[in-house]
């Protein structure tokens, strides 16, 4: 079923603030392990520390910051728990700035392994992303790219299939439009064979490659050709499905520098 309707983006957008409700209740009164630690010399004083230790503390910009970008947590799923209240409005908002890409974000939250919490609280943050990503696919100029928010949400969940699932079913132009958007950041990438970003689950990245090549090239043309886009960029994907000398002699190879 191809999802076309006017009212989507007010329906998503309700989605998303009773997802964003939802974590807040579901977390609210957590905190990081009582034996936490963190180095005081590169993380944070022994009082910033404390505040991860008492709950619905809200925690200042800065040290939110080197919270969730700490690789080193000994309880990752517990700080996670902990800052995800404020965390998520924080990604829904776009006041989350990685310093490399959202895999980033996509990694804090598969080093918390929430998908092994507690069934409530697993489908919470299930429901937390699906709704952000349905949000963001058909907000006219959402506050995360789509392009971003899908390696986020592959990163977080080990997969690409359900995202993909999602964007399938649209027929709105603000998903075409992504869609156009997304090719030209990954391009370059996928006409090289590789994954347009830098995964966390390296035993998967051609996995994930290959899905997203044969996904553009099966669903992306008809949806960017009925939108308007230019023939430059439908062949860049045509090109995507070609190997060998058949993609890199096609006339219409980008002539990119690698």
């Amino acid at each position: 079923m191809i999802l076309h309707s006017d009212d989507l983006p007010a329906r998503a957008r309700l989605r998303l603030d009773a997802a964003l409700a939802d974590v807040a209740a579901t977390f609210r009164g957590m905190t990081a392990a009582a034996d936490e630690v963190q180095c005081d010399c590169h993380w944070g004083s022994e009082e910033e520390l404390e505040r991860l230790k008492s709950p619905d503390t809200e925690l200042d910009p800065d040290l939110l910051h080197r919270t969730w970008t700490a690789p080193d947590w000994r309880d990752n799923g517990a700080v996670l728990r902990r800052i995800l209240p404020q965390f998520s409005g924080e990604l829904v908002r776009g006041r989350v700035q990685p310093m490399f890409g959202m895999e980033e974000v996509g990694r804090l939250f598969a080093w918390g392994a929430w998908q092994q919490w507690p069934a409530h609280q697993s489908a919470v943050v299930e429901e937390f992303l699906h709704a952000w990503w349905a949000c963001g696919l058909v907000e006219t100029d959402p506050a995360v790219p789509v392009h971003e928010l899908l390696v986020l949400c592959t990163e977080a969940s080990g997969t690409l299939d359900p995202w993909l699932a999602v964007w399938e079913k649209l027929d709105h132009p603000a998903a075409h439009r992504h869609l156009a958007e997304a090719v030209d950041e990954w391009d370059y990438d996928l006409l090289a064979d590789e994954l347009p970003w830098r995964t966390w689950h390296d035993e998967d990245e051609d996995r994930l490659r290959a899905g997203l090549s044969d996904w553009l090239v099966r669903h992306a043309p008809s949806r960017l050709r009925s939108a308007g886009a230019p023939e430059e960029l439908l062949h860049r994907i045509r090109l995507i499905g070609l190997g060998g000398p058949a993609r890199w002699e096609d006339p219409h190879w980008p002539h990119y520098r690698y």
